[in-house]
C-alpha cells in the first residue's frame, strides 16, 4: 500500500530509510529494495545525507519506483536554487515519485566537501509552498505548467526538546509548515515515551499524521554520541546501560526499538525506522513489534 493511501485509510503506516552509496554501484540498494518490498508503506531516500556527496536521491527513488515501491524523495534546500529544485520536482513527478519530504540539509562544513558553497535559496517552508503551488499547476514565477505535479508533501519535526522555548518553537514551526501545505510529519528519533506523549498532546490539535522516528541502537557509544551531538535526541541512561551490558548488541538494539514502537504506536499514525546500515534487518524489527 502506498504511503498516502495508508495514511488516508487510517492504517498505522511504516516507513524506513535508505542512503545511496558514494558511487554508481546500485547493488546494495536493489538488495534492500527486494527485502523491504511489501513490508513497508514508504522508503525515504536521503539527499546527500550529512552533506556527503553520494548517488542522488532522485535516481535512487526512480529505481525504487521501478521495483514497485513507494519512495519518499527527500529534498534539501542546501544544494539547489529555486530553478533546480523545481526542475527536479518535475523530474520526480515524471518518474512516478509521489512523496516529497522537504528538509533544510546539513551544512557543507559537516560533510566531505567542506569548501562547497551552500545555497538555501528557499527555506523549508518556502519549498513546501512551492511544491503545493506546482501541484496547483504553477511555478514560482506564476507560469502555468504544462502538466501539474501530484505530490504528497511531508516535513520533519523534533518532538523532544531540552527547554520549554525549544519545545514551543518546534510546535510553532510545525504549524507554519502545515499552513503552507505539509500533509504528514516524520520525527527525529524518539527514546522517551513520556516526552513523546507530551508532544503529541499538543500536536494532536493539528490533525495531521505523525510518524515517530526510531533509530535502533547499535552500542552504548552510539547512544552517548547522539546525546552529545544530535539535536533533539535524548537516549535514557537505562537504555545506554542495557546496550553496554548486552552480549548481542544487535538483538538488544532491536528489542529496544520494538518496545519503543509498541509504547508509542497508540500516540501517532505511523513509525519511521532509520536503521543506518541495518536496512536489510528492518523486517526483523517489524516482526518483533508485531507489525507484520
Amino acid at each position: 500500500m502506498a504511503l498516502r493511501e495508508a495514511l488516508d485509510k487510517g492504517k498505522f503506516a511504516v516507513t524506513t530509510e535508505v542512503g545511496p552509496l558514494k558511487g554508481t554501484d546500485t547493488t546494495e540498494i536493489l538488495e534492500v529494495a527486494e527485502i523491504l518490498n511489501g513490508k513497508v508503506d514508504g522508503v525515504n531516500v536521503t539527499d546527500q545525507q550529512s552533506a556527503v556527496m553520494r548517488l542522488g536521491s532522485l535516481a535512487t527513488c526512480s529505481m525504487l519506483v521501478e521495483k514497485g515501491m513507494d519512495p519518499v524523495f527527500q529534498m534539501t534546500c542546501r544544494d539547489r536554487n529555486r530553478i533546480a529544485l523545481q526542475s527536479d520536482l518535475l523530474n520526480a513527478d515524471v518518474f512516478g515519485i509521489r512523496n516529497v519530504l522537504a528538509i533544510s540539509g546539513d551544512f557543507p562544513t559537516l560533510g566531505d566537501h567542506i569548501d562547497a558553497k551552500d545555497v538555501y535559496d528557499l527555506d523549508t517552508e518556502q519549498l513546501i509552498w512551492t511544491i503545493n503551488r506546482m501541484n496547483e499547476g504553477y511555478d514560482l514565477a506564476d507560469n502555468e505548467l504544462q502538466g501539474k505535479t501530484d505530490f504528497f508533501v511531508g516535513a520533519v519535526v523534533k518532538p523532544v526538546s531540552d527547554t520549554e522555548a525549544s519545545f514551543e518553537l518546534q510546535l510553532a514551526m510545525m504549524e507554519k509548515k502545515i499552513n503552507v501545505g505539509a500533509r504528514f510529519f516524520q520525527t527525529q528519533a524518539v527514546y522517551d515515551a513520556d516526552a513523546f506523549e507530551n508532544f503529541m498532546k499538543r500536536a494532536r490539535q493539528f490533525k495531521i499524521p505523525v510518524l515517530v522516528g526510531i533509530i535502533p541502537l547499535k552500542s552504548a557509544g552510539m547512544a552517548r554520541y547522539m546525546n552529545k551531538n544530535v539535536s533533539g535526541v535524548f537516549v535514557p541512561e537505562h537504555m545506554i546501560n542495557d546496550m553496554a551490558k548486552a552480549k548481542d548488541k544487535m538483538a538488544t538494539g532491536f528489542e529496544i526499538a520494538a518496545r519503543l514502537i509498541n509504547d508509542l504506536k497508540d500516540l501517532c499514525q505511523g513509525v519511521h525506522i532509520m536503521a543506518i546500515g541495518w536496512e536489510k534487518k528492518v523486517p526483523e524489527i517489524l516482526q518483533l513489534a508485531n507489525l507484520t
